[in-house]
């Protein structure tokens, strides 16, 4: 039974997460503010932590720092705002995934599945799907200079890491998978999201202006995702 540690200063959100991920059939640790969370986190390691951003006596960002000095246990950060400074720092720090306020809590239980498949992948990978090739357990997928590892849900470009959400790594994948085939909006949706869980165009906009900086901040150049005005995105050929 994997142990969850819940650390948000909101009660009503500690109870009704904690009752969601309880009946999801987790053990659920909570703490009210970072101090007690820090102390907690460390003394008992969990399998995943969630951890609020706004909270009084340490916030999440110096909890998650305090706590990778000692500890690589995955988190999922719950903000209030989105602020894409928040999620570029929090990533830098090495948070896994960014859930904004209010949320869906079966949005917040799949991004739990997917962080703890993550965490839970095989220290070595089987065999390489290379452009697509059949035959073979799909675990690596290869595009040029992109290389997506769907076990350790990592990324490159030109052999420098690329770090994303869960839900940015799903979106990019699906579009990596057919080069120069447009998808919509909502075929994105559907491939990053629980098909229980609504979110509007806007939602899969934002994710891609995320993934365009993300590449761009490694290297300028970067045009791969290109925008069809009215129809989707897709990836580009090669």
């Amino acid at each position: 039974m994997p142990k969850i540690a819940l650390v948000d200063d909101d009660r009503n959100i500690l109870t009704s997460v904690s009752m969601t991920l309880e009946a999801e059939g987790y053990q659920v640790a909570t703490y009210t503010d970072g101090a007690s969370g820090l102390d907690g986190l460390t003394s008992e390691r969990p399998d995943l932590a969630i951890l609020d951003i706004k909270m009084p006596r340490m916030d999440g960002m110096e909890l998650l720092r305090r706590l990778r000095q000692k500890s690589d246990v995955p988190v999922i950060f719950l903000t209030s705002k989105d602020e894409e400074i928040d999620e570029l720092f929090g990533l830098k720090m090495g948070a896994d995934d960014f859930i904004t306020k209010p949320f869906s809590q079966r949005l917040l239980v799949e991004r739990v599945k997917a962080v703890l498949r993550r965490a839970a992948a095989p220290k070595e990978a089987g065999a390489t799907v290379v452009n697509g090739e059949e035959g073979a357990p799909k675990t690596s997928l290869e595009r040029g200079s992109l290389v997506m590892d769907q076990e350790r849900h990592t990324c490159t470009w030109k052999g420098q890491r690329v770090t994303l959400t869960v839900t940015e790594f799903l979106i990019l994948l699906a579009l990596a998978q057919r080069p120069g085939v447009v998808k919509s909006r909502n075929a994105l949706m559907d491939a990053a999201y629980d098909d229980q869980v609504y979110v509007d165009d806007r939602t899969i906009d934002s994710h891609i202006k995320r993934l365009r900086k993300k590449f761009k901040s490694t290297d300028d150049s970067f045009d791969m995702i290109e925008t069809l005005y009215g129809v989707g995105y897709r990836f580009k050929e090669q």
